[in-house]
């Protein structure tokens, strides 16, 4: 269902046409035990609705990918309440269960890493995941839904602004002054350039920690600056579909940022240069040598995929 570049991802929409659903679950808060592992992940449940997407005209920081603002209808759908961390990353990297390797019609886990990527900012005790790329990201997915039978995967940048907003219309979640800014994040005014254990600033209202700074996220699009010129107003959310390495889209903000790429409707994006020292050739699919600053957090769709669904959604997503 293709519409302007766009699709209407059939893991995001309403029409989805697997009802295995999610079982027996209640849409609630839940945590997600990971079998042979002494970890769990902490899901928050986002209601469906409708909000507006992008930077209104009110916003004297707006940039030219953030307009027009759309009206966009979500999907319900849970999301982890913390950024995926170091500890649950380590287990999915130290499964001995699954290969090494860069196939993707299987799972695999990561190669070594040929430096240590957190560059010593911590990795043990709660500290988010860092310099993975977008596909370790999805992969990380594709063991986690093996591993425990439910799907999970990264949001799209419709769905992931709509979880920041949580229900607000201003430039941040919380207000539009920046001076709060310091009770909610991580980011170039309080950091010390590094990043810091998750969960220790306020959530949003729907229960969210570190949307804003800390390490930027991975959404599921391809990033394109036309965008919102591309769809309707009160359109079903859509995501661009994958189709080169770079650029994918990234949002949030990170630790090393200013207020201005915290707002919600704040749009960056991947680029080789992420990977400049990488001294591997190729070069990895893995990791980012330069992209120290981005990491990932989750969702599970509130309408589960058949597993053959689930299956041709990993090999689209991570053969490109």
């Amino acid at each position: 269902m293709k519409k302007a570049g766009l699709s209407v991802l059939f893991l995001l929409s309403v029409t989805f046409h697997s009802i295995a659903q999610s079982g027996s679950q209640k849409f609630e808060a839940y945590s997600e035990k990971v079998p042979g592992t002494k970890f769990d992940i902490k899901m928050a449940p986002i209601p469906a609705g409708s909000f507006l997407m992008g930077s209104a005209d009110a916003d004297a920081q707006k940039k030219p990918d953030e307009t027009p603002a759309r009206h966009v209808k979500v999907a319900a759908f849970w999301m982890s309440t913390y950024e995926v961390t170091h500890d649950i990353f380590d287990a999915f990297f130290r499964d001995e269960a699954t290969s090494v390797g860069s196939e993707v019609d299987a799972v695999t886990r990561p190669t070594p890493q040929y430096i240590d990527l957190s560059w010593g900012m911590g990795k043990t005790g709660g500290y988010p995941v860092n310099s993975m790329s977008q596909d370790a990201a999805l992969m990380f997915c594709r063991w986690l839904y093996k591993k425990t039978g439910v799907f999970y995967r990264l949001p799209s940048e419709a769905e992931w602004e709509y979880a920041c907003r949580a229900g607000s219309a201003t430039v941040y979640p919380f207000g539009n002054n920046p001076k709060d800014l310091d009770k909610y994040a991580w980011y170039k005014g309080n950091s010390k350039n590094k990043y810091q254990k998750v969960g220790q600033k306020l959530p949003n209202a729907w229960g969210l920690y570190d949307m804003l700074g800390n390490v930027a996220e991975w959404t599921l699009d391809q990033y394109d600056e036309k965008y919102f010129e591309k769809i309707t107003d009160n359109s079903n959310a859509t995501v661009v579909e994958p189709g080169k390495r770079y650029p994918k889209s990234v949002r949030g903000g990170s630790y090393l940022d200013g207020p201005e790429k915290l707002r919600s409707a704040d749009r960056e994006h991947s680029e080789p240069s992420w990977n400049k020292r990488d001294p591997q050739i190729p070069r990895s699919r893995w990791w980012l040598t330069d992209a120290m600053f981005v990491g990932f957090r989750i969702i599970r769709p509130l309408q589960q995929p058949t597993a053959e669904e689930a299956n041709a959604f990993f090999d689209k997503y991570l053969k490109k």
